[in-house]
């Protein structure tokens, strides 16, 4: 896929609306992770170098069209503005007249975030008005917010249709570095976690005709051991998927994909740092006892499954990474990953904070910053923000 990258625009004297995806964690009124920050400084700078004047959009977290005082943008305005050693205006709201009257106010160089643009409703819904009143703070528009192209927002696919719209730097990199996985190098192997299975049936769906393998953890784990028969005990399972997972199945073996689930599990009766915790049997957990990590034997498997690999995806945790006794299974998958020859892709989110947070970051190909999105492409879904980006 060819994008319209922003080295075709003119930039200099224009006011250049770019959408950034400043969706960031949020600790004691702090921005808790600069990765996304940072990855937008590149197309910032570009911007900067050519004499633009900057008005950033974003959203933070799911407001749901009210305003939210935790999830204003203040914190993200500072840390930015330290990042570029360089004022950023943090705006009281993205659209009126008194946001139009300071933009016009200001000169080349300046820089300017928006409120949080999912304190309105039209956002989300994409209403035409609403796309035309952001439209009307630039000359032109630049989306670098990879982690959004799944959505069809005002913000995303709205204000293309105002504006000259062009792919920023971090956008252009995020869709070479997945064009890899069109025509992967075989065996191409997904690893697949999380905490709940619904968030990933669809996923598990879409991959099975597309991958040679697929080792199953985290939460995920349990509905489908589930399903095939196995006790679980008070484990993380949705009942109404069982039938569901047992589809995949039936269409993984039709494809001649090999389906792994773990072989033993580390066991506790508390998600807490300080339970009791026990190795056991993946498909005979007590009542009482929930899994909440792979165990040793699946470690070993899973990683004898990498290293046959030439390519990898991941997405998802393969346990509660975040407590320690139960960290050890992602660690060791990713200490995998990251010894392999494979070209590997972190599917962003709590897998690219897991990868961050072991230092394996420098032993991967490629860590997106979208986990949706990354996902979505890799199962070929259709993609609205891209088209009108396309060259």
């Amino acid at each position: 896929m060819e994008l319209r990258g922003i080295e075709r625009a003119e930039i200099e004297g224009k006011t250049v609306l770019v959408r950034v995806d400043y969706n960031v964690p949020m600790s004691d009124g702090r921005v808790a992770d600069l990765t996304r920050l940072r990855a937008s400084l590149p197309t910032l700078q570009y911007l900067l170098d050519r004499g633009a004047k900057i008005v950033l959009l974003t959203h933070l977290g799911r407001p749901e069209g009210h305003v939210v005082e935790e999830l204003r943008l203040r914190p993200v305005a500072s840390a930015l503005s330290e990042l570029l050693d360089r004022p950023v205006t943090k705006l009281d709201d993205c659209i009126g007249p008194a946001v139009s009257e300071a933009i016009a106010q200001g000169e080349p160089g300046d820089i300017f975030l928006l409120e949080n643009v999912r304190f309105h409703r039209e956002e989300t819904t994409n209403e035409s008005s609403f796309a035309r009143a952001l439209s009307t703070l630039g000359d032109l528009y630049v989306n670098d917010a990879f982690a959004t192209v799944h959505r069809a927002h005002a913000s995303t696919v709205g204000v293309p249709d105002h504006l000259p719209a062009y792919a920023g730097y971090l956008m252009e990199r995020e869709i070479q570095a997945l064009s890899h996985l069109e025509s992967p190098d075989r065996p191409y192997l997904a690893i697949v976690g999380g905490k709940k299975a619904r968030s990933k049936l669809g996923a598990l769906r879409d991959l099975v005709p597309r991958v040679d393998e697929i080792l199953i953890g985290g939460g995920v784990a349990f509905t489908f051991l589930r399903a095939l028969g196995g006790e679980v005990g008070d484990s993380i399972v949705d009942e109404e998927l069982l039938d569901e997972v047992r589809e995949i199945h039936v269409a993984a073996a039709r494809e001649k994909t090999m389906i792994h689930l773990p072989e033993d599990v580390i066991i506790s009766t508390e998600v807490s740092p300080d339970g009791e915790t026990h190795t056991c049997d993946a498909r005979a957990i007590p009542a009482g006892w929930q899994g909440l990590d792979i165990g040793p034997k699946t470690v070993q498997r899973f990683s004898e499954r990498i290293r046959a690999a030439k390519t990898v995806v991941w997405t998802g945790p393969l346990g509660a990474f975040e407590i320690e006794p139960f960290s050890g299974g992602t660690r060791a998958v990713g200490e995998a990953v990251a010894a392999s020859d494979a070209f590997s892709v972190i599917g962003g989110g709590e897998t690219g904070e897991a990868v961050a947070k072991l230092g394996l970051a420098g032993g991967v190909s490629y860590i997106s910053t979208g986990g949706g999105a990354c996902l979505a492409l890799l199962r070929g879904k259709h993609l609205p923000a891209l088209e009108a980006l396309q060259a």
